[in-house]
């Protein structure tokens, strides 16, 4: 038996956590709906991992670290089963988001689809043709996306055909077919800059997955902020878990497996290095060197303003989304994007850029602002990018720099530092390839499990993937209570008995 793991004693603990990211605090609350005793292990002194929440330029300026809109909150299985809405209250902007252009109207996505295809002209029937059929069919969609790319659909029909709705779509627009559908500039950057989240060119075949995913939640659920910051969803989470007789260490580092309490289970909310670290030499030779082999992908820069005002964009509907993508036109962003996967930093760097506060006053003081930002850079980065972010924000709202009244800079492998499952300020805890993208983090029938008895992998590593969707998590639970406790029990079924 593998030195942490073991066969439960009375009074013992059942499973233990590693890492209290959402996909972590979500195996631990499956585990916990099942009746299990669950410990959970945090290196930081803060739970929440990629969802905290910070003053990091002055007093009274709440940034968030990491994530900041969470169209999975509304669209995850996961989140819908433990009723996140209910419990965290979710401000919704306006438009999802926006591409500023050069010298003409910003396109769009507005929450409303025909709003949105009515600002996009002759292209405006061709978005409604893409992403009508795939709005109205969007928990098919969800559940097919977040699913463990493992196990087929079973029923209802919709949903094999829903699945098979979304590849025809990639396939089409991982390559330069799209541009065959789109005419006009403003719909063709609007995906490119949506595309683009999943830090890979555009013109590839996961980012155009990526890119049509959250451009659907974006018209089906929208792209919510929650009030006061992303820190809240994970307090919902940690206040539940309590509530179900689960126990969170803070500040407790974990390197090796003989850190941890005798427990039945482990599962890992790491990165494969974070696995290797902790259980490397118990590991198999053939197991250690797949995991040596996972790719990381390019890292972010994140760049947090404190503001005396709002933006001032130039296109005042800009002012109504909540996140805008800052890359200029289809050819600029695909431009970008190839210059940071070559290792290079662009002079005009992709920015995401999220305005909280037109949603949510509590995230300054009165009638000021925050706005987090953060620019695609080559992999561990150690380049302050500031001066580039903030010229590109300039470049659609004149004016910007004379707002800007504090700013705090974290780079790629600043983020590093502050969790280590950000490789290389990789925030989406691997490369994004086609390869990594079907095969996460290893090729294998079950890539959560490990050779070791009990110890199990449930971060962003595996699939679906990165987001804040706590799914990775919910997939590793619920292989832990079938083969090492032997419960035939549905996690998200017991999360929604809890709720009624």
């Amino acid at each position: 038996m593998t030195a942490g793991l073991g066969e439960r004693s009375n009074g013992e603990t059942d499973a233990v956590v590693v890492g209290s990211g959402p996909n972590g605090l979500a195996a631990a609350l499956a585990l916990a709906a099942a009746g299990l005793r669950v410990e959970v292990y945090e290196a930081a002194d803060t739970p929440g991992g990629g969802t905290r929440t910070a003053e990091t330029t002055l007093p009274g300026y709440r940034h968030d670290l990491c994530s900041v809109a969470h169209p999975m909150a509304l669209a995850s299985p996961f989140y819908r089963a433990f009723g996140l809405a209910d419990r965290v209250e979710l401000l919704q902007p306006e438009a999802a988001f926006a591409q500023p252009l050069d010298g003409r109207p910003a396109a769009v996505a507005w929450r409303d689809l025909d709003r949105t295809a009515a600002g996009l002209g002759r292209d405006g029937r061709a978005w409604r043709a893409v992403f009508g059929p795939l709005v109205d069919h969007w928990p098919d969609l969800v559940d097919t996306a977040l699913s463990d790319q493992r196990t087929p659909p079973t029923t209802p029909l919709t949903k094999p055909l829903t699945a098979l709705r979304l590849l025809l779509r990639v396939a089409e627009f991982g390559t330069p077919a799209w541009t065959a559908r789109f005419r006009e500039p403003a719909a063709r950057a609007l995906l490119a800059g949506v595309a683009a989240h999943a830090i890979q060119p555009p013109r590839t075949l996961p980012a155009a997955g990526a890119g049509l995913l959250l451009a659907t939640l974006g018209h089906a659920v929208g792209w919510p902020v929650p009030r006061g910051g992303s820190q809240a969803i994970a307090n919902a989470m940690t206040a539940e878990l309590a509530r179900l007789g689960g126990r969170i260490h803070t500040g407790r580092p974990i390197d090796r497996l003989t850190d941890l309490p005798r427990a039945r289970a482990v599962l890992l909310d790491t990165s494969p290095a974070g696995l290797l670290r902790i259980a490397g030499p118990a590991l198999p030779e053939r197991h250690a060197r797949q995991l040596r082999a996972f790719r990381y992908g390019a890292g972010a820069c994140k760049v947090d303003f404190a503001l005396s005002g709002p933006v001032p964009w130039t296109d005042p509907d800009c002012a109504y989304a909540g996140t805008l993508h800052l890359s200029g036109t289809q050819e600029e962003t695909l431009a970008v994007e190839r210059e940071v996967a070559a290792g290079r930093h662009p002079e005009r760097p992709y920015v995401l850029a999220v305005q909280p506060g037109i949603v949510d006053p509590t995230r300054a003081p009165a009638g000021r602002h925050t706005l987090y930002t953060y620019a695609h850079v080559p992999h561990g980065s150690t380049v302050d990018v500031a001066d580039a972010v903030t010229a590109q924000v300039e470049r659609f709202a004149p004016g910007f720099r004379d707002l800007v009244l504090a700013r705090h800079t974290t780079t790629a492998a600043d983020l590093a530092r502050y969790n280590a499952n950000y490789v290389g300020g990789d925030i989406s805890a691997g490369a994004m390839t086609l390869r990594q993208t079907a095969f996460r983090p290893r090729p294998a029938l079950d890539p959560y499990r490990t050779p070791l008895p009990g110890l199990y992998l449930c971060s962003a590593s595996t699939p679906p993937g990165p987001g804040v969707h706590g799914m990775s998590g919910l997939h590793a639970a619920r292989r832990a209570l079938r083969h090492t406790f032997h419960l035939d029990a549905d996690p998200l079924a017991l999360l929604t008995d809890l709720r009624t």
